[in-house]
């Protein structure tokens, strides 16, 4: 525990018998739950984790057991309804089976799906189990080893004081992440992070790919986890999900790991693809029911203005050019007019939603790190 709140750490594993160990025996002592997620892994991951759960030593200090359901009374109604949602939320995960006999008492929990759906996929059922007892504070790391144990805490911290509802770590911000980080992993790495701004609007951060991350449990209760995209995406589905429900976030610099004997499973020709349909659809949907549906903005209408003229103006030039260049024909002084005005009208107004856009989610990102010298004078006070 961290100053009477309890964490959880969620780990998805797929295939990581190399690593998963290390994982799990370098995790900090004020971690309550380790919940190993294993994602139909076809090597020894389960197998690993299961001599870990059966050792004697596999006893948590903390109890958390499922809360008790609610009592209907007149004026309850609301909360009951939301208990029923979310036990059918749990039916749209996919099929899993906890291995623990004794999971309420045990530090380390493993959660077998019984067919590969992916990190998010993971992630929804970890998410769910840590939510369903009531965790306050459930971190996320990933089970191949590329992060740093040693930074969970300054992880956890803005939770545990009421700073943010949502912690993510930041590696490009490392004075070694160009000397660390891949260069094309770096590269891609920063593009999906200048996107990711648009779709998420969250316009100050930076390394939106790392799975190093910790959420508050109101957070929590008010995503719907059941929903988070399941394959590469899932921390840029989060966000959206997180802006669209009003949450604040904030980042902490953390080191870049690599070359410790991971493996990635990335395929690029197909995450590039699939992250740009992904991300030009989160980018509509939070505009239309953030700015729409809950609050008719003025930036809706300048976002679809600015993307309806300037559809148009792309026409416009489409013509042009086959009439100039293909047909060998001419083009009237009006309709370079018209382009133009489509045009330039078309740069004002996405210019003014983004400012919006950038002016009504600034209060969301919280600026603010915590030094390493704050963080031993806290800890030294608050761990159990």
């Amino acid at each position: 525990m961290l100053d009477s709140k309890t964490i959880g750490v969620i780990v998805p594993a797929f295939n990581e018998e190399t690593q998963i160990e290390l994982v799990i025996k370098n995790m900090p002592e004020f971690v309550d739950r380790i919940v190993v997620i294993n994602d139909y892994s076809s090597d020894r991951t389960a197998e690993i984790v299961q001599k870990l759960v059966v050792s004697p030593d596999n006893i948590s200090p903390v109890c958390i057991p499922i809360p008790p359901k609610l009592v209907s009374t007149l004026y309850n109604a609301a909360d009951i309804k939301l208990e029923k949602i979310r036990k059918n939320d749990a039916k749209r995960l996919k099929l899993h089976e906890v291995y623990n006999k004794d999971p309420d008492n045990s530090r380390i929990i493993l959660i077998n799906s019984l067919e590969n759906g992916g990190v998010g996929s993971a992630m929804s059922i970890g998410y769910m189990w840590c939510r369903d007892r009531k965790i306050d504070c459930t971190a996320s790391m990933n089970g191949d080893g590329q992060m740093a144990p040693d930074e969970l805490g300054f992880i956890c911290e803005p939770i545990i004081d009421g700073t943010a509802n949502y912690v993510k770590g930041n590696r490009l911000s490392h004075p070694a992440a160009a000397y660390i980080i891949p260069r094309v992993r770096f590269l891609g790495n920063s593009i999906l992070s200048l996107l990711t701004k648009f779709a998420s609007g969250y316009w100050q951060l930076s390394d939106t790919q790392t799975g190093y991350t910790a959420i508050k449990l109101s957070a929590l209760e008010t995503i719907d986890i059941a929903g988070i995209y399941p394959y590469y995406g899932v921390p840029n589905d989060i966000l959206v999900k997180l802006n669209m429900a009003y949450c604040t976030i904030t980042e902490i610099q953390i080191k870049p790991v690599y070359a410790i004997g991971e493996q990635s499973k990335m395929k690029v020709r197909k995450v590039i693809p699939r992250m740009l349909r992904l991300l030009t659809r989160l980018f509509f949907k939070r505009i239309f029911e953030k700015y729409f549906l809950k609050n008719l903005h003025p930036l809706f209408l300048f976002y679809m203005y600015g993307f309806i003229s300037g559809f148009s103006a792309f026409v416009f030039t489409v013509y042009i050019i086959v009439q100039l260049f293909v047909l060998n024909g001419s083009v009237a002084t009006g309709e370079y007019i018209v382009f133009l005005l489509l045009f330039t009208s078309s740069l004002q107004s996405l210019g003014f939603a983004m400012w919006m856009d950038i002016q009504d989610n600034k209060d969301l990102q919280i600026k603010g790190d915590l030094s390493k010298s704050q963080w031993s004078k806290l800890t030294s006070d608050k761990m159990y």
